[in-house]
């Protein structure tokens, strides 16, 4: 009985592991960043000018520019107060 109970809990475990591993990698990853969807919808469009717009992007969960600058350190700020004149 408790042989039972305990590959019962390791059963149920497993299962919410891979569970939570399967949903951590839901998402799409697609030329701007990772989104719910694979294919971003982008705006198409041209001003008045004639000029051709594309804007995409606006449904990513995280774009890869956020991703590189969570990794860069902070610029230092350097305060010079000395007088050169």
């Amino acid at each position: 009985m408790i042989f039972a109970f305990k590959s019962f809990m390791k059963t149920i475990l497993l299962f919410i592991t891979a569970l939570i591993i399967a949903s951590s990698f839901s998402g799409c990853f697609n030329k701007n960043g990772i989104s719910a969807k694979y294919y971003s919808d982008c705006e198409e469009y041209y001003d008045m000018q004639g000029y051709y717009h594309k804007d995409c992007g606006k449904d990513d969960l995280i774009t890869y520019e956020e991703i590189a600058d969570a990794f860069k350190e902070p610029k230092k700020e350097v305060k010079n107060n000395k007088n050169v004149w």
